[in-house]
């Protein structure tokens, strides 16, 4: 069915996402993605551990942990004038994490892994599903000090969570609770005397990766689901995928940054990890890592302390997570006048007890930009009687003050395995990051 609700820009657009998720299974894989996405477009990788040669105009991004990054467009101003123009998202999904020591077999038939969840996920959308494992897998090295990290995810679905039969629990669709350590442990294998008796899943992982299992010392692994996302709905105007929290967000945000015109102030672009688990980490948004490397690129420009607290008084953050549409079976659950819909353009969040970052000035600048980029805004205040999600926006405020607003674009089923989201709303969202980047 042909239609003009959705334009071919939009429609491109979105499939460059539904890839970039695809090649992104895993927070790790997601920094990688986006390293291959920004080498193209001129960015040179910097060295936390090395001096800093900055050149005006340059482009350049760190890494920390290889699950989080920061790229950054270096302005052609003073910064301490012009300060930096930041947008902030995260690379992490709720998921499932496999423990140290996995394999569980049952009665001698069945080998399944133990698990732990990730984040808040909606448990029972990950049930009899195809998963796959991706993550990181660390080896030995030259000194115990320097070990090798190794990517790795599986090429074909590995596992299942399967349902308990109706017939067995007959008031399954009266509501279940599902105990995460009883109920969400994936079936891995049948065992057959060519199974191997301990350690399959490192004996798999190290034929994999063409080595010794007794080379692998470690890894964080982690579940996600192996069918590819998807367009739906009868004009393709709605994208289900997995990840689209927070995936969506930095997708745009490096399409923004990677094709920015050099201008006074500096643009940065901050894909923080753990976001889902509160942020606590050397590369969460609760670390310094961000006030760190906005100082470091100061310091680089032979700039001063004071310089760095002047350009922090010329700065802006946009806080970019996903917000929550309103849901077509549940419109009870949302405030009665503030009720965004899918593509109906990006949303910004508020809140009185400060879950948001944003307040009224901050509104009216983002407001401001989607006028400017001609895209539709909408926005989010949770029910008075609901108590809502946060985000990196606040955190990062305790750490610069700066002036910042709290934003995203509207989905559905956010933290299931599959979200729903607005093909229309991506392209407006990438819009905006660019004005924003862009705009004096």
């Amino acid at each position: 069915m042909k239609t003009s609700f959705i334009n071919d820009a939009e429609l491109t657009f979105a499939h460059e996402l539904l890839d970039f998720i695809e090649e992104s299974p895993s927070s790790f894989h997601a920094v990688e993605t986006v390293k291959k996405l920004l080498a193209p477009q001129g960015f040179q990788e910097l060295s936390l551990n090395g001096k800093w040669s900055l050149t005006p105009g340059g482009k350049y991004f760190i890494t920390r942990n290889n699950s989080a990054l920061i790229a950054f467009s270096l302005g052609l101003g003073e910064p301490e004038k012009h300060g930096f123009r930041l947008i902030a998202a995260h690379t992490d999904s709720p998921a499932f994490r496999i423990k140290t020591l996995p394999e569980i077999s049952v009665e001698g038939h069945y080998l399944k892994l133990n698990i732990e969840t990730y984040g808040g996920p909606i448990l029972n959308t990950w049930l009899d599903r195809p998963l796959s494992v991706a993550g990181r897998i660390i080896q030995r090295g030259e000194s115990p000090f320097s070990p090798k990290t190794r990517l790795f995810h599986s090429d074909r679905p590995l596992l299942v969570i399967p349902n308990l039969a109706i017939h067995m629990n007959r008031k399954v669709n009266e509501g279940l609770e599902l105990n995460k350590q009883k109920d969400m442990l994936p079936l891995l294998a049948q065992v057959t005397k060519d199974l191997h008796k301990e350690n399959v899943l490192i004996h798999y992982l190290a034929e994999s990766l063409h080595c010794l299992p007794e080379d692998i010392i470690d890894f964080d692994l982690f579940l996600y689901e192996a069918e590819k996302g998807c367009l739906v709905g009868l004009q393709q105007e709605f994208i289900s995928s997995a990840r689209l929290d927070d995936l969506a967000m930095i997708h745009a945000g490096i399409w923004a940054i990677a094709k920015v015109n050099q201008s006074l102030s500096t643009k940065v672009l901050a894909c923080f990890d753990h976001e889902e688990c509160g942020s606590t980490s050397k590369q969460g948004a609760a670390s310094p890592l961000l006030s760190h490397v906005l100082e470091r690129i100061l310091l680089a420009q032979k700039k001063d302390r004071e310089a760095y607290f002047q350009a922090l008084e010329h700065s802006f953050l946009i806080s970019a997570d996903m917000a929550h549409a309103l849901h077509p079976n549940a419109g009870e659950k949302h405030d009665p006048s503030n009720r965004p819909i899918l593509n109906g353009g990006p949303v910004i969040k508020t809140s009185a007890n400060q879950s948001y970052t944003t307040d009224a000035e901050s509104a009216s600048i983002f407001s401001a930009l989607c006028h400017l980029a001609d895209v539709p805004v909408q926005k989010f205040v949770n029910r008075s009687d609901e108590r809502g999600g946060s985000t990196i926006g606040p955190i990062s405020s305790t750490h610069l003050d700066i002036r910042s607003v709290d934003i995203g674009n509207p989905i559905l089923a956010m933290h299931s395995v599959r979200e729903l989201g607005g093909v229309k709303d991506h392209l407006a969202a990438a819009k905006v990051f660019s004005a924003f980047y862009e705009s004096v």
